[in-house]
């Protein structure tokens, strides 16, 4: 047995015996001829992942139901054909293309005789495997606690009941549970107080970005459309790529210098993907909202991909969900060199502000920076300033807020030439000095 197929084993509760090998079935469900080839490209996601995760992929399922069953959430009908396809192909492990209930899960390994695991359990497993950073182990080791807290399977039908009178005492099964929640909470208790420090320590480093006054572009989209390759590109950061979803889940921060001289930050960040687990989002919220509110964010899309449309739809509503503004927003559409151009011209008219670049072949770059100065010239300005010495405070929040490019100090005045973000210019118009 490999090491790969060792982890697998243990992490999925499953004996690979004499040369057995992991093997997943896949399943998702759709209701109406319309939906069955949206859940097909659905199901070609959850194999990348799977792929991803390191288990091979036996069969694909997609089921028709007209109503979720609310103990297997599939049919009794399409468990019978699952199950004859697991024991067709050997498989050993059921994938869902959906988040199932914890009783779902129960009935259905119950039924099917091999371990089933949902869609939100698949991506926390994989970003266990990738994390790199204390934060992000942190913050994944969060999220399948709470992912765990209501599927504790330690109430075995063999633990005994004690009996007494006027009826039954808790047997050893449900005081191991009740000790197991508690241990689950402190649990949450801890990692929740861990992240606070984190998150303190990583507020304090922005402020500092902040009163050097460069400017910050974060590179965000869906997972695989090509962020590293791109940052890598610009910095030479040589960030880890691969051709897999999550190959990089860190986020990683470069020095870049535009055609103006201009330095600015480039910030690579973890993918977004459809259907993401709730727990997730939580648990990445501070993380994504530190590079989501920073100067500009550069949207890459992956043109190339047939479900491209789809994939920006689901970053846009992430960015809604955390409550990103989109005006200080660049679409990049990546991949060029490989995509239809019907595609290139429809995102084009969807989109506003976009630019057309492949990150592999460096290609469109002159109009990615050019469109990068164009953007930080409409968000800010420069402005001189005769502050009264009295009200030294507003130099301190001109450096937080902006940058200083002179500074001299006159008998009661100090004359700044500053360049400040546009949303600041209203405090200033007491102050100005020509």
């Amino acid at each position: 047995m490999t090491e790969q197929e060792e982890e697998f084993s243990e992490k999925m509760g499953i004996d690979l015996e004499g040369g057995e090998e992991p093997a997943a079935i896949l399943v998702g469900v759709y209701s109406g001829g319309k939906q069955k080839s949206l859940c097909a490209e659905h199901l070609d996601e959850l194999e990348n992942l799977a792929d991803t995760f390191g288990v091979p992929v036996a069969a694909k399922f997609p089921c028709s139901v007209r109503k979720i069953d609310a103990s297997t959430y599939i049919t009794k009908g399409k468990l019978e054909e699952i199950l004859a396809k697991v024991g067709e192909s050997k498989a050993n492990l059921v994938i869902f293309d959906a988040e199932i209930s914890p009783g779902q899960q129960r009935n259905l390994e119950k039924i099917l005789k091999v371990s089933v695991m949902d869609r939100t359990e698949l991506i926390l497993e994989i970003f266990a495997q990738r994390a790199q950073t204390k934060e992000a182990h942190l913050q994944i080791e969060l999220a399948r606690t709470k992912y765990e807290f209501p599927r504790l399977k330690r109430l075995w039908s063999h633990f005994s009941r004690q009996r007494a009178s006027g009826g039954y005492l808790r047997g050893a099964g449900e005081q191991q549970l009740e000790l197991d929640k508690r241990l689950l909470k402190r649990k949450v208790e801890r990692l929740t107080g861990e992240l606070r420090e984190v998150k303190r320590t990583r507020e304090v480093q922005r402020s500092a970005r902040l009163r050097a006054g460069i400017p910050t572009f974060a590179i965000i989209g869906y997972t695989n459309a090509g962020k590293s390759t791109l940052l890598n590109a610009l910095t030479d950061a040589e960030v880890f790529v691969e051709d897999k979803l999550f190959a990089t889940l860190d986020p990683t921060t470069r020095k870049f210098t535009l055609s103006n001289n201009q330095e600015v930050l480039l910030t690579d960040t973890v993918g977004f993907i459809r259907k993401l687990p709730h727990t997730l989002v939580a648990a990445f919220k501070s993380t994504l909202e530190a590079a989501l509110h920073d100067d500009v964010l550069l949207h890459l899309i992956d043109v190339s991909h047939p479900s491209a449309e789809e994939q920006a739809q689901a970053t846009y509503d992430l960015l809604k969900e955390l409550d990103v503004h989109e005006e200080a927003l660049i679409t990049v559409l990546n991949k060029a060199d490989l995509a239809d151009r019907a595609m290139i011209d429809r995102l084009r008219v969807r989109f506003p502000k976009t630019v057309v670049i492949s990150a592999l072949q460096q290609t469109g770059f002159d109009d990615l920076v050019a469109r990068m100065i164009q953007e930080l010239a409409e968000r800010r300005q420069e402005v001189k300033l005769k502050i009264p010495q009295s009200e030294y405070a507003l130099v301190t929040e001109l450096r937080r807020e902006g940058r200083i490019l002179y500074e001299e100090y006159e008998e009661n005045d100090v004359i700044v030439r500053a360049e400040v973000p546009i949303t600041f210019l209203h405090r200033l118009d007491p102050y100005r000095y020509e």
